[in-house]
């Protein structure tokens, strides 16, 4: 394969806000950039031409600028939309959950979702120097070695993953190469029995993986309810591509207690003559000659003026947009769906029905059951309820950077397959998404290629409903009386879209449109995490705590009323869009092939979230760091 270095809700915020996490000891040296990074804040000084020209300035788009750079041997100009701010905005932990809000995302809200009483929802993408790396919660999981073998399955026709360069076994060591792995403190780690294995992880990257020095007492109680649980298992580490329950790092510098993220690992203290930044821009066109991408054209404002740069890519142009604006760009560049291109007044360069189609992300689901007589304390809720507790915090945090207020998302999760989540009803719901009339479940005008593209992942999705090492259920915990707030739909079947506004395709952002329960089996699979939930606290020895649901309350238990609080209660959205340029085969809907090449079009690639034909189980940072590193290797 050749790479590129070789051709040169809010809901889930408040109850996240106040988990735990802090300071972490430091297993080795870190290195240490002591020269600002350069950028250009004039694109009149942006050069004529480069050899490589990156479309965003995020998780993707930094790390693959650095490594092409790093031996200078290749040119690279960076172009974001968004800002740079001060780096200290963004790389406070304090809740970890602090990021929204922020004025760095873009102001997008849905379509309405139909399924969901024509409800809106803000789609929170990241809108700075960084991306979304630079707004998420900081949470370092990835997806079980399924996730990433189903990838390689649907390129070789549902036959063996394992060959595939994008199966686990070619995706483990840019995992390691991504982030570097610190160990937690001894005092920490023997409190609450924080388990980890370091040789699912590496040390030679500059963003950061790290551990608090603070966890919850009440934690224990509710990770050993668990294994009550039948068929729950515990990995030996969050990177060992298995299903379970177990601890993970987040995103987080342990030295400095800050967030680490794209911009602080791929951009902060590089000074390169072969590498240039402009932020502030916005791309709105790829210039394509003959089929070949050979620059792009971008606005940006000059002393309050509007102005249109043109620079040209000498070998490629790489799109990392993220799944909403990587499609919005190829659609106003001609490539994409024929009939939506005519509508919005734009000609058709290639005809590539899959830009825009294939949209994912994960539903998330509200609960609230309240262990009345969980007393151990302190608890995340004390930071709220207790002065006495919450002056304490906010000293040592000031003193020191640990205690609860270096909070960054919580580090441990359940993370459990179908079976194990509903053992009499799995099978029932995978036989049935097997029978469906998959095209029925998407748009009546959608092409061919991406019905047989979406009936391709869902034989795959009901083999994997099959399986215990696939996580459909997620939940964190807390410590908290109020363990689990939200359980996430970690693969749904639903399939939403990206499109240009016909009516101002140029000056508006795109049409957003989840889709949510569009496939009605995902009310079947969120109807089965309800249960679940209600066992995990009324049949284990959380019981002893006095449990007491509050929503959906106890008098809720048919499939209709269940359905009816789904659809009042769930969230389209925790913030992981992907799947928009799929990498997949033509026939089926792709956008670009297993090298990420952008299929009909010469010199043209996408390295970020929208090149995932399915949604990985996990938080989506890390695996697109990894997609990321794969792609710049040698």
């Amino acid at each position: 394969m050749y790479s590129l270095k070789q051709v040169t809700s809010c809901a889930v915020a408040l109850a996240a806000a106040v988990l735990s996490l802090a300071n972490s000891t430091v297993a080795r040296p870190h290195t240490v950039r002591l020269i600002q990074a350069r950028y250009i804040n004039d694109s009149s000084l942006v050069k004529d031409a480069y050899d490589y020209v990156i479309v965003g300035g995020g998780t993707s788009g930094l790390t693959v600028a650095d490594r092409l750079t790093e031996h200078g041997k290749a040119t690279v100009l960076v172009i974001e939309n968004g800002p740079l701010p001060n780096s200290d905005a963004v790389t406070e932990v304090r809740g970890g959950m602090g990021a929204f809000g922020s004025p760095y995302f873009y102001k997008i809200q849905s379509a309405p979702q139909i399924e969901l009483h024509n409800a809106s929802y803000p789609v929170l993408i990241g809108n700075a120097v960084g991306g979304s790396s630079a707004v998420n919660a900081m949470m370092t999981v990835r997806g079980t070695s399924e996730d990433y073998d189903r990838w390689g399955q649907l390129f070789r026709g549902g036959g063996s993953g394992r060959a595939s360069p994008w199966g686990w076994d070619g995706l483990l060591p840019y995992f390691k190469r991504a982030v570097t792995f610190t160990e937690p403190g001894p005092a920490v780690r023997d409190a609450v029995n924080i388990t980890y294995d370091p040789s699912y992880w590496g040390d030679s990257s500059t963003v950061f993986a790290g551990w608090p020095s603070y966890q919850y007492p009440g934690l224990v109680p509710q990770i050993e309810a668990f294994r009550e649980m039948p068929g729950v298992e515990f990995p030996p580490d969050s990177g060992s591509g298995r299903a379970g329950v177990y601890w993970h790092p987040s995103f987080m510098d342990p030295r400095k207690v800050q967030r680490s993220y794209a911009r602080t690992g791929h951009y902060d203290g590089i000074n390169r003559t072969t590498y240039d930044l402009v932020y502030n821009s916005k791309v709105t066109k790829l210039n394509i000659e003959d089929l070949k991408a050979t620059g792009v054209v971008f606005q940006t404002a000059v002393k309050n003026e509007t102005r249109m740069v043109t620079v040209k890519a000498r070998k490629e142009v790489i799109l990392a947009a993220g799944a909403v604006h990587t499609p919005q760009i190829l659609q106003l560049s001609g490539v994409g769906p024929a009939k939506q291109l005519e509508e919005a007044g734009i000609e058709t360069v290639v005809d590539l029905p899959g830009v825009g189609q294939n949209f994912q992300d994960h539903p998330m689901l509200g609960m609230a059951i309240m262990l009345r007589n969980f007393t151990v304390h302190p608890s995340p809720m004390d930071l709220l309820t207790n002065r006495n507790f919450s002056d304490w915090a906010k000293a040592t945090w000031a003193k020191n950077r640990t205690g609860p207020y270096s909070i960054g998302i919580g580090n441990v999760a359940a993370w459990l397959g179908m079976p194990v989540v509903s053992p009499d009803r799995y099978e029932t719901i995978a036989s049935k998404l097997e029978a469906q009339d998959h095209a029925a479940y998407l748009p009546p005008d959608t092409d061919p290629t991406v019905i047989a593209g979406y009936k391709a992942q869902m034989s795959a999705l009901a083999n994997s409903i099959r399986s215990p090492n696939t996580a459909f259920y997620s939940s964190s915990l807390s410590g908290s009386n109020v363990p689990i707030g939200m359980s996430v739909l970690l693969h749904p079947l639903s399939r939403g879209s990206v499109r240009l506004n016909a009516a101002a395709p140029a000056t508006s952002e795109p049409i957003v449109d989840y889709r949510t329960l569009s496939n009605p089996l995902d009310l079947k699979i969120l109807t089965e995490f309800v249960r679940f939930t209600r066992a995990y606290h009324f049949n284990t020895s959380l019981a002893d705590y006095g449990p007491e649901e509050l929503m959906p309350g106890p008098d809720v238990t048919s499939d209709e009323d269940l359905a009816d609080f789904i659809r009042r209660s769930v969230s389209p959205s925790e913030y992981h869009p992907s799947g928009t340029a799929a990498m997949l085969p033509r026939e089926l809907g792709g956008v670009v092939d297993e090298e990420l090449k952008v299929y009909g079009v010469r010199g043209l690639r996408v390295i970020d979230a929208s090149v995932m034909p399915t949604l990985p189980g996990a938080n989506t940072c890390q695996t697109v760091y990894a997609i990321a590193e794969k792609v710049s290797d040698d």
